[in-house]
Parts: C-alpha cells; sequence; structure tokens
C-alpha cells in the first residue's frame, strides 16, 4: 500500500496512549510462491469466517506501471497469507473461495485495480480510508486512523521501498503482515461509528462506487502530464519535450523500470527549454551530467534532433487538446460572469453542508462534477432538474439528497437577484 498524502501515513508520536504494534500475532508467515502453497491457502480462507483484510504492495518509483509484487489477506480462522503475485499471476482460485465476503481495504481504489490484475475481484468492499473520511477525520492514512481508533501505533517505514525486491527482507514481510492484522477490527469499530452518525447507507453507496468503478480511459497526450511542460512556451519546445517523453517511455516499458529513473522530467525540460543543436550541446546541461545519462546521450540527442527537425504544422500545440469540461474558473467571470456566480455561489452551499455534516469538500460532491452542473446548468436548475444532472455526472444518492435542492435554491436566487 503506497503512502497516503502529506505524510498522512506517519505513525503518531508523542502519543503515550498509543501502544505500538511491532509484531503479527501469529508471526511472520513465509511468502507463499508455489502453487501447492496457494492451493493450501485458498482452502484456508474458503473455511475461515467473517470479512477478509486486504492489502498490495506495489513498486511505485522503482517498476514501470503499478504491477502488484505482493498479496496479504487476513482472515479469522485462516490467519494471514503473503502471496507472490509474480511466479502467480493468476488469483483465481482464492477470488472464487471468497465469492460473498465483505473485503476490508484502506484506500481501496488504489489497490482494486492491481489485484484484478491478478483475477482478485471483490463482491463486497470496506474502505477504512473513505469511512475515515465520511466520518470527518482529519487524517485518514492507515496509520493515522489505527492510532485515532484503536490506539495502536503502525509503523509505516517500508511504505515506499521496492516491492519488486526478491528475497523479501524479513522487515518488509513483517510490515506487510502488520498491514492487515487489525483491518478487520478497524472495520468494525469504523462500521459502528458510521452507523452512529447516521453514514452507514452513504458508506454503503461510496463502497460499491469504489467496487464497480471502470478504469479509467486512455489518456489523450500521456505525455502532457510532464512536470514543468507549463514552463515551455513554444510549439517547438513542446515537440522536443514529447520525443523525449515518448523515448523515455518506450525505454521504461523495455527495462520495466519507472521512467523518472530512465530520464528525470527534469532533463526532459531543460533539454526542450535549451534547444541544443549537438551531443555536446546537450551534455553540457546539468541534468544530462551524469554517467548513466552520458552513456545514452546520442539516443537523447536522437529525440531532439528529431523533433527540431519536424514541419511547422507538425508540431503539436502548446496548450494541448481542450477536455470535454469547461475552461479553468478562472476564466469564467470574463467568458461567463453568470456561470462564475453561479460557481461562487454553489461552492459556498457545498463548503456550509460539508462543514454542517463533518464531510470533506471532495466527498460530498465532486469539484469537477460541481464545476460542470455550474457553467452548463439543466435547462430547467430547479431541485429536480439539478438531481438528474447530478446523477448522470456520477454523484451518488446520498450526495444528491444533501445537495440539490440547496444548489437550486442557491441558483434561483441569483436569478432573482
Amino acid at each position: 500500500m503506497p503512502p497516503s498524502p502529506a505524510g498522512q501515513d506517519a505513525a503518531p508520536r508523542d502519543e503515550p496512549d498509543v501502544v505500538p504494534l511491532t509484531e503479527p500475532s501469529e508471526g511472520i508467515p513465509a511468502v507463499v510462491d508455489t502453487p501447492g502453497a496457494l492451493a493450501d491457502a485458498v482452502e484456508a480462507f474458503r473455511h475461515g469466517t467473517g470479512p477478509v483484510a486486504v492489502d498490495a504492495e506495489r513498486a511505485s518509483g522503482y517498476r514501470y506501471g503499478q504491477r502488484t509484487y505482493l498479496v496479504q489477506l487476513r482472515r479469522a480462522g485462516a490467519g494471514t497469507v503473503l502471496i507472490d503475485p509474480v511466479p502467480l499471476p493468476d488469483l483465481s482460485a482464492l477470488s472464487r473461495a471468497l465469492e460473498g465476503v465483505e473485503w476490508v481495504l484502506h484506500a481501496a481504489s488504489q489497490d482494486l485495480p492491481g489485484l484484478a490484475e491478478q483475477n482478485m475481484r471483490p463482491s463486497a468492499v470496506f474502505d477504512t480510508e473513505l469511512a475515515a473520511r465520511l466520518l470527518g477525520m482529519e487524517r485518514v492514512g492507515l496509520a493515522a486512523v489505527v492510532a485515532e481508533v484503536l490506539g495502536l501505533g503502525l509503523a509505516k517505514e517500508h511504505s515506499a521501498v521496492d516491492w519488486s525486491t526478491r528475497p523479501l527482507p524479513t522487515e518488509w514481510l513483517r510490515y506487510a503482515a502488520l498491514d492487515v492484522e487489525v483491518l478487520v477490527e478497524l472495520r468494525a469499530e469504523l462500521g459502528r461509528r458510521l452507523e452512529e452518525a447516521g453514514k452507514t447507507e452513504w458508506a454503503r453507496q461510496e463502497f460499491e462506487a469504489v467496487r464497480t468503478a471502470p478504469p479509467p480511459p486512455p489518456r489523450v497526450d500521456p505525455w502532457r502530464r510532464l512536470s514543468g511542460l507549463h514552463t515551455l512556451r513554444d510549439a517547438r519546445r513542446v515537440a522536443v519535450a514529447r520525443e523525449l517523453w515518448l523515448l523515455r517511455d518506450a525505454e521504461a516499458r523495455r527495462r520495466d523500470l519507472s521512467p523518472g529513473r530512465v530520464l528525470p522530467d527534469s532533463a526532459i525540460v531543460a533539454a526542450a527549454t535549451a534547444l541544443p543543436t549537438t551531443v555536446e550541446e546537450l551534455v553540457a546541461l546539468r541534468p544530462f551530467a551524469g554517467k548513466a545519462t552520458r552513456r545514452k546521450a546520442e539516443q537523447w540527442f536522437s529525440a531532439v534532433h528529431r523533433a527540431c527537425s519536424l514541419p511547422d504544422a507538425a508540431l503539436p500545440s502548446v496548450r494541448g487538446p481542450r477536455g470535454d469540461g469547461p475552461p479553468p474558473p478562472r476564466s469564467w467571470p470574463d467568458r461567463d460572469p453568470a456561470a462564475a456566480a453561479r460557481l461562487t455561489a454553489a461552492r459556498g452551499v457545498v463548503a456550509g453542508l460539508a462543514e454542517q455534516h463533518t464531510v470533506p469538500v471532495e466527498n460530498l460532491l465532486q469539484p469537477d462534477l460541481l464545476r460542470r452542473v455550474c457553467w452548463a446548468p439543466p435547462a430547467t436548475p430547479d431541485a429536480d432538474g439539478l438531481r438528474a444532472a447530478l446523477l448522470a455526472g456520477g454523484a451518488r444518492p446520498w450526495q444528491v439528497d444533501l445537495t440539490a435542492t440547496a444548489l437550486a435554491a442557491a441558483f434561483a436566487a441569483l436569478d432573482t437577484a
């Protein structure tokens, strides 16, 4: 499981009431990496009871893509199992053994796509991170939630290691086993709190939305996510960045390395900014001074030369194609003052409701959806019209129930002002 945003996974410090969780209750299990051991695990989990805790580890920042390199599960009556999906890529038998069983995950949207590649798909999900958000907890990383809810200290120092390493160090296996040690207990307490807060149905709808979410569509021009691309102000330099990005991506895929380890974003932007005309000028740039980068300097320069040789008609646009969404809100006052007024009013409504119900604004209603209905409201922007528009945009019924009428009132007030 990767770290959550902004240090949320850091274990709380200087809290005497937090008891460190240092060893799995049944010891560190051996890694399951043979068909026979997997068959035994399948039978054990088939005959277990209650929900199953599930987690997955990736090698983000080390390997290409988001492949899963370790799967952890724990269930009453079956104990904890650590499965190596490299020699065992098909875990469909385990998934079938857990059919109808609730899976407890933390930040399920991060792990479910990789687990699906191993043919593991849950019948039901309880997401402890989403539950913490709906309960209004300030910190929602696993360690922080475990500390606040269960009073246990869960270390996270191995969350960002290279999980493709083989054999996996004992300390990493201990960490992996502890990640599922108390998930079911955590789920029980969070479930109780959701019930007390009247948010059980909200959570059910959110969990089901995560479970059934389709894979994201392929990105248009994925190279435009390059960090620093916005600093390039002309099409020729953008073309150099594109060619270097595409070459780096192909090399990273071939070598199964994180693209940033093949060539940093800063190097691509530096080359695109400088437009070197020779290999020597390229390696004179500071980001290309390393030995590994210099060894492939001719390869990188070929991409620069290719971009610089393109006819003007073949150059990419500087800003890139517009998506199907509204323009940036900063341009609304000039382009559509009425839409800008709707957005200001709508943001105030959603912020007030979020505070009233102790839910983060982004969990009450997705900001992108809010912008869309403000930019292009339904023909009849009353409560029914907004309800239909929000549902069509992917909002869950509980979100619509809380926001549609209030937004309609805000829009109506603007029309009569």
